[in-house]
């Protein structure tokens, strides 16, 4: 599997979640082949998958595993009022009008939470940090592919640069969702958590 630095934080993220997902809903925001759909899914959730890119989306529904795929746009689509248990949303925001995160918001049921793993645009003392932990581990999974003779076809999905800095996305987390916490990250990405109450 290609080095994805989203895939370091699913621990992080899982922890973030309620603690029994037996009964409850999620919902995973540009869930690209599902990969974090389905250790939601594992975790006992039933999840609905979204993703624009009709080709992750067949990738995603090829390899199954529990969560429910549909291509969409969820910037766009109708999302049920009061409904997810957890919103979960890895490396897309960016792909969309930040304030997208209001819609997500309105779908929580009360208690509900909403996890944005975003990635920000810019450079801050703590990137630099990063700069060498990204080059050891993109090196280790490199040599841990040629080992095994490489790994299974990937369907890149569409990448596009953030443009928003982090202390942008500070202040409109902190306008559009008053009590939003957010936790800067290494390689250039955010954790945006947020709880109905």
């Amino acid at each position: 599997m290609p080095f994805d630095h989203n895939d370091h934080y699913h621990r992080l993220l899982l922890r973030k979640l309620p603690e029994q997902g037996h009964g409850r809903t999620a919902l995973d925001v540009g869930c690209g082949t599902g990969r974090f759909a389905r250790r939601l899914a594992a975790r006992g959730y039933t999840v609905g998958a979204v993703d624009p890119s009709a080709e992750v989306i067949a990738a995603a529904e090829r390899i199954g595993g529990g969560p429910r795929f549909r291509r969409t746009d969820a910037a766009s689509a109708a999302l049920p009022t009061a409904h997810y248990d957890v919103i979960t949303c890895l490396a897309s925001l960016h792909h969309m009008p930040f304030r997208t995160v209001t819609r997500f918001r309105d779908a929580l049921a009360p208690g509900g939470v909403l996890l944005v793993l975003g990635c920000y645009a810019g450079h801050t003392w703590w990137d630099l940090a990063a700069v060498p932990a990204d080059a050891v581990a993109r090196a280790g999974v490199s040599a841990r592919e040629r080992l095994r003779g490489g790994g299974p076809a990937v369907v890149p999905a569409p990448v596009r640069a953030p443009r928003m800095s982090l202390a942008a996305v500070r202040g409109e987390a902190s306008r559009l969702l008053p009590g939003a916490r957010v936790r800067q990250l290494l390689y250039w990405r955010y954790l945006l958590t947020y709880r109905v109450t």
